[in-house]
């Protein structure tokens, strides 16, 4: 689906005439000497240094270190492939809709970064012992600059009022990136069963991340592959019914996770002490309160992202009809 961005909504049309956010020359070496060729190259140079220094000193443990140093490798890889792809001029035969995917995966590299930059440090270096490997991990998370690189081209990248632009260029795009992310850290969270598996309701919660992950990720699809014609219902009004039922299904689970994990009534510990788990010394565990929680953290923050879809869709259903 195309757009025409206006402030604050977008409406649908059926024409390209131009394209959002790149000022590079594609097809071109002299895309890597504009500013988004700049930035990406920043990208795939700090992305590099860090899986590197880590690499070579073994300088990663654990599910959180071996989750830090996948994204620095996949990031880069990803990167160096959007490289290739528009300095080759081969985006034409990408097999999805190449406007959409750019700032779709700079936008997921951001947030993926962040979440490196945070947990490497907090559930990895602190925990080593002066000397090389330590150097090493404090180095590479110093070069998680790439964070704000990948920040800065969603940006430079993210439609401006008047532009004609691919659906996830537009703040309702960045905002399904952003729902599918952090259900993702929730699923990370939850990947060991003996936290819901003891009552339903806490299964009613898996389920609703499940659900509304799908369901988003489609959207995602649906617009990378430049499908959203073949849905019955215009585009826009699926949006909005999506985002409805997200909403409610996420406030369900912002009420029945948090009461059914940390209720007395309900065999709970209301207290992070309580919890015989968050006694082990293992630096590389996540103990059971804590990832509790997380995922109640992250599922109202969830729910916060699908309120701001909501209103989004809303508004552009039924202010710009």
């Amino acid at each position: 689906m195309q757009v025409i961005v206006t402030h604050p909504t977008v409406t649908t049309v059926t024409t390209v005439t131009t394209t959002v956010g790149s000022p590079t020359v594609i097809g071109s070496p002299r895309a890597l000497t504009q500013p988004l060729g700049l930035l990406r190259l920043l990208e795939l140079v700090s992305t590099c240094v860090a899986f590197s220094l880590v690499a070579s000193a073994a300088a990663w443990a654990g599910p959180m270190g071996n989750l830090s140093m996948f994204i620095w490798c996949f990031c880069f890889a990803m990167t160096l492939v959007v490289i290739l792809v528009e300095l080759g001029g081969f985006y034409a035969r990408f097999p999805l809709f190449w406007h959409n995917f750019p700032i779709t995966f700079a936008c997921y590299a951001a947030l993926s970064c962040l979440l490196a930059s945070i947990i490497y440090p907090t559930t990895y270096v602190q925990f080593l012992s002066h000397g090389r490997t330590r150097d090493h991990a404090i180095t590479a998370t110093v070069f998680c600059i790439a964070c704000v690189a990948y920040t800065t081209e969603v940006v430079r990248m993210r439609a401006s009022p008047g532009e004609i632009a691919g659906y996830m260029a537009t703040d309702l795009g960045l905002l399904k990136v952003l729902e599918t992310f952090v259900a993702c850290i929730i699923f990370v969270f939850i990947s060991s069963p003996y936290l819901y598996h003891s009552w339903p309701a806490l299964e009613w919660c898996v389920a609703v991340y499940a659900i509304c992950f799908v369901l988003a990720a489609l959207t995602i699809l649906l617009s990378l592959g430049h499908c959203t014609n073949v849905l019955p219902i215009p585009f826009p009004r699926f949006l909005l019914g999506l985002a409805l039922l997200s909403v409610t299904l996420y406030a369900t689970a912002l009420v029945l996770w948090p009461l059914y994990q940390f209720s007395k009534k309900y065999g709970a510990q209301l207290w992070r002490a309580v919890d015989v788990s968050c006694s082990d010394k293992n630096p590389y565990h996540v103990c059971s309160w804590d990832r509790r929680l997380a995922v109640t953290i992250l599922t109202a923050v969830n729910l916060l992202a699908y309120v701001g879809d909501l209103v989004y869709s809303a508004h552009l259903v039924f202010v710009n009809v």
